[in-house]
């Protein structure tokens, strides 16, 4: 990441300040802050006083083709070892640095996202250990690179309570094989940096 991979997202009572170079998730009360860097509005959804519900777990994977699911296998590989290997201060920027890595190819199409995400979904049940939100999205990042696609790969903010997500979206900006509750996150990373996503890519169908 660059030294100015940091962002800063606005919300009616607070702002976020995420650093991608640390993993460092600074919270201020009140909007009112000057920044040197970019700063997004978080504008989706009001207070829900206790009445919404978001899912605690993600819903179970669907099928992935033979050829997906044993292409995730090293790629999963690959990303554990980046996880930890190298200083535990460096591990969020090497993660994300891996979720964008695909950046300069060509858009993948939604049936492709969604192999790929649904071939993770089914490789990191052998991880013996927590495989959160953040790490498949970069393996399903990373495959969808390695079969030489561009992954739209999301990081964002939501609120009420604050909290963050990442995801796989498709070249249109839709997430791939996730509940309705994501479209509640602001994007505030994408494999273009740290900023509010760009508008909708082509897709090239193989």
């Amino acid at each position: 990441m660059n030294a100015g991979a940091v962002v800063t997202v606005l919300t009616d009572n607070a702002s976020v300040t995420v650093d991608y170079r640390t993993g460092r998730i600074e919270l201020r009360p009140g909007t009112c802050r000057t920044a040197p860097h970019p700063t997004l509005r978080h504008v989706r959804g009001g207070p829900s006083w206790g009445t919404s519900e978001t899912l605690a777990v993600l819903p179970a994977a669907g099928s992935a083709p033979a050829r997906w699911r044993a292409a995730a296998l090293p790629v999963l590989i690959v990303v554990v070892g980046v996880r930890v290997i190298g200083p535990r201060r460096g591990r969020f920027a090497r993660l994300v640095e891996l979720g964008c890595y695909g950046r300069c190819r060509r858009p993948a199409t939604r049936e492709q996202a969604v192999h790929a995400v649904r071939a993770v979904r089914w490789a990191a049940r052998l991880v013996p250990a927590r495989w959160g939100c953040l790490e498949q999205s970069v393996v399903a990042a990373l495959l969808l690179a390695c079969a030489g696609r561009r992954a739209e790969w999301r990081h964002g903010m939501a609120t009420d309570p604050i909290r963050l997500h990442a995801w796989i979206a498709d070249s249109a900006g839709r997430p791939v094989e996730e509940p309705d509750e994501t479209c509640l996150y602001t994007p505030i990373c994408t494999p273009d940096g740290p900023g509010a996503p760009p508008g909708p890519r082509e897709e090239h169908t193989p």
